[in-house]
């Protein structure tokens, strides 16, 4: 049996423009995608309008347009695939794998985010309701390329978790494992801030019959606060000026080693040398990185 062709795929979030953060993300799934001959799909995961800036998507696109990516086939909206969703919960819910929950915020505050099941067995109807998964009393764990061996115990250290809002919005962690499986996504490339909800998506593939994909998650880029990269400190939006810089950054951040020869290269030069030397094996085995230690 010879093993799947390799589909990698960047799914930002348009709640803001991409910064070097987001490249270092981009470019790592980018490069790892390319350079195992494989696909790299664009995913828009526009899934809480509220936090949505207008203008956003557009502006996220254009930024990797100008720093020389390219993604292969039609970019997906995850906005076009609430029936998708809906029909999943629905079968989770009527074989009581799911059920609903009212817990205000308030009362949930004391257990410290870890869902005590209070509404497991209430019966509540799913309007007006967020909808949890029922998790098991199990440790799951898988082997990351960078980071290693995570373990995570779902019913001690998450608890049931949301798969939709009770605005009806749907959760993340169920619109990022059925989009994944319908795209056939089979190496997943993203922040470490996401490493703990691996184990979440694990279960769910495992519930619903799908395929596990192989994970990779690259470092955070930090403040010095220890802050994710935000609109509110020092992480101005990617301009085209600045495409050669910041790829040779983000490229270092990666481990990657390029050398002075790339200094006046051009962003479809830089991307093709990473392509042609990427070891994702440099990768520093780390959860984060300062940011003012990158230069």
């Amino acid at each position: 049996m010879t093993a799947s062709p390799y589909i990698g795929r960047f799914a930002p979030t348009p709640s803001g423009h991409l910064h070097f953060g987001s490249l270092v993300a981009a470019l790592a799934s980018y490069l790892d995608a390319r350079a195992n001959h494989g696909r790299w799909l664009m995913r828009m995961e526009d899934l809480d309008p509220p936090r949505e800036e207008p203008g956003a998507q557009a502006a996220i696109l254009h930024a990797l347009e100008s720093y020389g990516f390219e993604w292969d086939g039609e970019l997906v909206r995850q906005s076009d695939r609430h029936d998708a969703y809906a029909k999943v919960l629905n079968d989770l819910f009527n074989h009581g794998l799911a059920y609903a929950c009212t817990c205000s915020r308030k009362q949930l505050e004391p257990y410290h985010g870890i869902y005590p099941g209070l509404c497991r067995n209430a019966g509540h109807e799913q309007h007006d309701a967020a909808i949890r998964l029922r998790v098991p009393e199990l440790e799951y764990h898988f082997t990351d390329r960078v980071q290693g061996e995570f373990r995570q115990h779902l019913g001690r250290e998450v608890g049931d978790f949301i798969i939709r809002r009770r605005d009806g919005l749907y959760a993340y962690q169920l619109a990022v494992v059925l989009d994944d499986a319908w795209q056939g996504v089979t190496d997943i490339v993203r922040g470490a801030d996401l490493l703990d909800s691996t184990p979440r998506q694990l279960y769910l593939q495992e519930l619903l019959g799908l395929r596990q994909p192989r994970y990779l998650h690259v470092p955070l880029i930090v403040q010095p606060d220890g802050n994710k990269l935000g609109k509110s400190y020092r992480s101005p939006p990617l301009t085209t000026d600045q495409a050669t810089p910041l790829l040779l950054r983000a490229l270092r951040a990666l481990g990657q080693q390029p050398g002075d020869e790339l200094l006046h290269a051009s962003p479809r030069e830089l991307l093709d040398w990473g392509i042609a030397h990427w070891d994702a094996q440099l990768i520093p085995r780390t959860l984060t990185l300062a940011e003012a230690q990158l230069r």
